[in-house]
Parts: structure tokens; sequence; C-alpha cells
């Protein structure tokens, strides 16, 4: 679990125990409910992290659920040229630890307020609150990472400063509860993931660097 959890559990399992000194067993019942939420929402599993240079691994656990050509957000401070972006969509279930998706120094770090609309629209890029990450990878490409809050999620976390280097697969921030993060990507690189397709942050290639073309095709069964 990770330590960013502990308070919250703490919270819920005090007022879990002043409802059962009242004995209100109903609400009880729902503080153990929401206790163990707490502690299963903030996990944090091991991961094991392809090796090489110019793959791009997920940053986050969750549903693929956007893979199209955009103009970054300014905040990432890059070209004015479309990118590829890629987007995994975290519920409340999913692990929310976040984790580099390449090996590189973070260039610039920007918190922008926002609103909360639900993170899996397509302008809550544009209006919701975010964190934006610009890192210089690997063969002088540089990597846009956004983490964007949600209807739930009222805080954005980062583990990292400006300047650090980073690992591909090294954790670098949490979102509380229920988000997405955006990967902005070299526009003529081919994505390996499809729309809808399940990632894990850390592990799950979402592309390489070193390939170029049109996304593959998939199919749901």
């Amino acid at each position: 679990m990770h330590k960013e959890g502990w308070r919250f559990i703490a919270i819920f399992a005090v007022v879990t125990l002043l409802f059962q000194w009242l004995g209100w067993w109903p609400l009880t019942l729902l503080g153990v409910v929401l206790t163990a939420w707490c502690a299963y929402f903030f996990r944090d599993p091991k991961r094991v992290t392809p090796i090489g240079e110019n793959l791009v691994v997920s940053p986050a656990d969750g549903k693929v659920s956007q893979i199209s050509l955009v103009i970054p957000p300014p905040e990432l401070d890059l070209p004015r040229e479309q990118m590829l972006r890629i987007s995994v969509f975290m519920n409340v279930f999913d692990v929310h630890v976040n984790r580099a998706p390449v090996a590189g120094r973070i260039l610039r770090i920007t918190y922008i307020p926002g609103l909360f609309l639900n993170a899996d629209l397509d302008k809550a890029s544009e209006d919701n609150e975010r964190q934006a990450f610009t890192l210089s990878g690997p063969h002088g490409h540089t990597i846009g990472v956004v983490q964007i809050a949600g209807l739930v999620a009222r805080r954005i976390v980062k583990f990292v400063s400006e300047g650090d280097s980073l690992q591909a697969g090294q954790r670098f921030g949490l979102i509380r509860f229920g988000s997405r993060v955006d990967v902005y990507l070299p526009a003529g690189v081919k994505p390996l993931v499809g729309v809808g397709q399940r990632a894990l942050a850390g592990e799950t290639i979402l592309a390489d660097l070193s390939v170029s073309g049109a996304s593959n095709s998939y199919r749901a069964g």
C-alpha cells in the first residue's frame, strides 16, 4: 500500500469505530466496507517493466480510452503541431499510482487548476484540473505526460521535481480518486495498443518510438 493512503484509511477506521461505539450497526458495516475499499484503492503493487530504450510503457492502470492525433496542450511547452495522444482512463477500482512511460529527465512540471468533469471526456484534457510533465526521452524525443483529475478526483500528487531523472516504470505521482493520464508522443509513432484494451502501469507497452506507421486494428471478443 502507498503511504499516501494511510491517513485516509485511519479516518475511515476511526469513523467506523465511532459508529460501532454508538451502536449504529448499518453505518458500522458501511464504514468497514469503505475502509476496506480505501485500502484497496491505495494499493501499490510491484511491476515488471520491459527493458528497451525505445519502449513507451503505460503510465497508468486502466482502459485505453482514446488514441488520436492532437495539438498538445500549451502547458507542456511542446511545438504546436500534432502529436500522438494515448489516454488511459482509471476508474475508482484501478491502481492510481502513476509510472514514467520512458526513461528521461523532467524538463518541466506545470499544475493547472480546473474543473472536475468526467475524465473520460475529450474536453477533460483542456478543462479539468491537471498536472503536466515534459520529459526528455530517448534519442532526442520529447514526451508529454498529463495527469487529469476526474469526477471524484480532488487531488493530484507528485513524487518528483523538475530536473529529476526517471527510469521507465518509476513511480512519479498519484491521483485520488478516479482519473486519466495522457501520453503525448511524436506523430509518426505507431501505437501498439487499441482503444478499449486494459493497460498496467509500468508493464503494458503503448508504443515503440523506433516503429512508425498506422496503428494496428483490434477486435473485441
